[in-house]
């Protein structure tokens, strides 16, 4: 991979949210939910990810998860995905990144 700068790493809006809804994405072409996660002050965002194979909608609601917010929206079978849900990709499963202490909602990372 190509080294990035300071200034490139802080172009990236990634900050912390709390998972307040997920539900199965079923017009989604491979399996996924789709997530709503209040980030505080930078609002409630929806996503879609494809987390099927290790978490059920009931067992992630409430967790605290990282998010990248600067990219543009982009549709999903539909839906209008505002953010992306940062996860380690093994193969086909993906394990949420998330705080391991409680923090406030919108904390950037950095």
């Amino acid at each position: 991979m190509e080294p990035i700068t300071w200034d490139d790493f802080a172009k990236i809006d990634i900050r912390t949210g709390t998972i307040i809804a997920a539900e199965v994405f079923a017009e989604a072409r491979k399996p996924a939910y789709k997530i709503r996660v209040d980030f505080g002050e930078a609002g409630i965002r929806t996503t879609s990810a494809q987390v099927t194979r290790l978490y059920r909608p009931e067992e992630i609601i409430g967790k605290q998860v990282v998010g990248v917010l600067n990219f543009p929206p982009k549709r999903i079978a539909g839906l209008n995905s505002e953010f992306l849900l940062l996860g380690a990709v093994n193969e086909e499963e993906v394990t949420l990144l998330t705080a391991d202490k409680p923090v406030k909602n919108g904390l950037k990372i950095g």
